[in-house]
């Protein structure tokens, strides 16, 4: 039995799967629920510093992006941080510690850009007895126009800053959640890595309008006929959020950096997927707000299921194992070649393939007149859109053409050497180095 207990950065759980700072980790309540459900660990809503408290709006606060079968892709939320008292949130945090001491708890802060407010915050923190803190450097809205959140995130001086700040005055370790909202992923991670930071946590929320309303002519969520820009989440937002997460993991400047991956995660495979990409364990949100706390038990069972099939012991056994796989476009082998293949007993005739491939791409694809589809090999450049489009899972194909056998296309004989555009005779920088 595959034992997934996960230590990172010194906090431990008895499984990889925390829940990320947002309404689920809000109160008490909502996290004794998540515990008792099976969640390894919290990273509690985000605390903002003492005095008044935070406003939200009394209206809608959701906007969302659906799948043809009204799926959820994508929430899009204009919810700012807690809106409880700060004493009430520690108080609440402690209790919850006390009782589930083998749960990770780690808190989320995000206060004014000034060394005071986060000395002043700190050691009440650490007195709830929490595993750590996360500075919330992400979230695109709300704050950030008060200058924070992203407004910090965005600026790797500042991320230094404050990093450096936390780190000289709490024993917690510290952890950097970015924002994706810029450029270059690897200038704020490595600017958390000089301020002293334990980990960094990625990614929060992508600016985003999801939706306008055409009748009333505004974006929605809509409140009393205005909407603003939001923060989107949920599965649409996976792969942005695997892509930076790999560039971090392999940066020569930042590897070795713990990462805890957040951005779609719905199921145990994502998760593994999240973590083969360098995550020490992962942080989920949007899946629990759409199918409700009990998700976890599907992804453990998942996870140790595929671990036993594999034969890993524990989740170090394959967390990073896809990174040395993960390299920039002019580093691939151009003397791979591969074919569609259409498996005739799984077709549903339905022609999405040919439509695609006739209309968009290669006219790789004959159609009978009994509607029966194949691929011509001569046409085919193996760009796998009909694959992906194809809405029957493995009816179609790409199958490798081995070293030495002709690729129908060109008529050439397909190399066995591996061969790159860095050494390709049509680029010019080879052949002037040559």
């Amino acid at each position: 039995m595959a034992d997934l207990t996960s230590t990172f950065i010194g906090i431990k759980s008895p499984n990889p799967f925390w829940l990320a700072s947002a309404p689920p980790t809000d109160k008490e309540y909502n996290v004794r629920r998540a515990f008792e459900a099976g969640w390894g660990g919290v990273v509690w809503k985000t605390l903002g510093e003492e005095g008044p408290p935070v406003v939200n709006v009394n209206g809608p606060r959701y906007g969302a992006i659906y799948g043809a079968d009204r799926r959820l892709l994508g929430l899009n939320n204009i919810e700012l941080i807690t809106d409880r008292p700060l004493q009430q949130n520690l108080r609440e945090i402690k209790a919850v510690k006390r009782d589930y001491p083998d749960r990770a708890m780690v808190v989320s802060l995000m206060v004014p850009c000034e060394e005071e407010a986060w000395k002043a915050i700190l050691p009440v923190v650490e007195e709830t007895g929490a595993d750590g803190i996360e500075l919330n450097f992400g979230c695109p809205h709300g704050m950030s126009e008060r200058g924070m959140g992203a407004a910090v995130g965005q600026v790797p001086e500042y991320i230094e800053m404050v990093a450096r700040w936390c780190k000289q005055n709490t024993r917690m370790p510290v952890i950097v959640k970015l924002t994706p909202n810029i450029t270059d992923i690897r200038k704020p991670a490595e600017a958390a890595l000089r301020g002293g930071a334990d980990a960094v946590s990625l990614i929060n929320t992508i600016n985003s309008i999801t939706s306008v309303n055409l009748d009333t002519m505004s974006p929605e969520p809509s409140i009393d006929g205005k909407g603003s820009h939001g923060g989107y989440c949920g599965p649409a937002v996976k792969p942005i959020a695997m892509s930076m997460v790999s560039e971090i993991a392999r940066h020569e400047a930042t590897r070795g950096l713990p990462i805890s991956g957040i951005g779609g995660i719905t199921t145990w495979r994502d998760a593994a997927e999240f973590m083969s990409l360098g995550c020490g364990n992962v942080q989920v949100c949007t899946a629990v707000m759409t199918y409700g706390f009990k998700i976890v038990s599907e992804m453990i069972s998942g996870l140790s299921d595929w671990m036993d099939e594999k034969g890993h012991t524990s989740t170090a056994d394959f967390i990073g194992q896809a990174v040395p796989n993960v390299t920039d476009w002019q580093y691939l082998n151009l003397n791979y070649v591969a074919k569609a293949k259409i498996d005739q007993d799984a077709c549903i005739s339905c022609g999405r393939c040919f439509a695609a491939c006739e209309d968009t791409s290669h006219q790789a694809i004959a159609m009978s007149e009994d509607r029966t589809f194949s691929v011509i090999d001569e046409e085919c450049v193996a760009c796998n859109l009909c694959v992906d489009v194809c809405p029957v899972e493995d009816c179609i194909s790409m199958v490798p053409i081995e070293p030495g056998q002709t690729d129908p296309r060109t008529g050439k004989v397909v190399e066995k050497e591996y061969a790159n555009w860095t050494t390709h005779p049509n680029n010019p920088g080879a052949v002037a180095a040559e």
